[in-house]
């Protein structure tokens, strides 16, 4: 892993696992990650809060603790998924870095 840049590993393990369900820009069968990320900037605009309670929140994720409660009665809560905490921090990190508005490696 060493050869990896942190950016691109985090685009890796996001296209590799969260486009599954969260489209980038499209509201398909979960809330685009284009909203999501807007949702978790305006109640965590410092990246390490936001990237903290993302990772929190998909390891264990819990309605009572959701800041989309909405996306949650459409959509269904997210299922758990067996992610360790280290991916689940490069993945939001990855989040809180992408402008899903502009074209990015991995863009679909």
């Amino acid at each position: 892993m060493t050869n990896i840049v942190a950016n691109e590993y985090g685009s890796m393990l996001f296209h590799g696992n969260c486009v599954t369900c969260h489209f980038e820009t499209k509201d398909v069968s979960a809330p685009s990650m284009m909203r999501v990320k807007e949702n978790y900037l305006r109640a965590f605009p410092k990246k390490e809060d936001f990237v903290a309670y993302m990772s929190r929140w998909v390891k264990n994720p819990n309605e009572k603790t959701s800041i989309m409660l909405g996306d949650i009665k459409k959509y269904e809560l997210m299922p758990y998924l067996h992610y360790d905490m280290e991916s689940l921090e490069e993945i939001s990190a990855y989040i809180y870095e992408t402008d899903f508005d502009k074209e990015h490696k991995g863009h679909k």
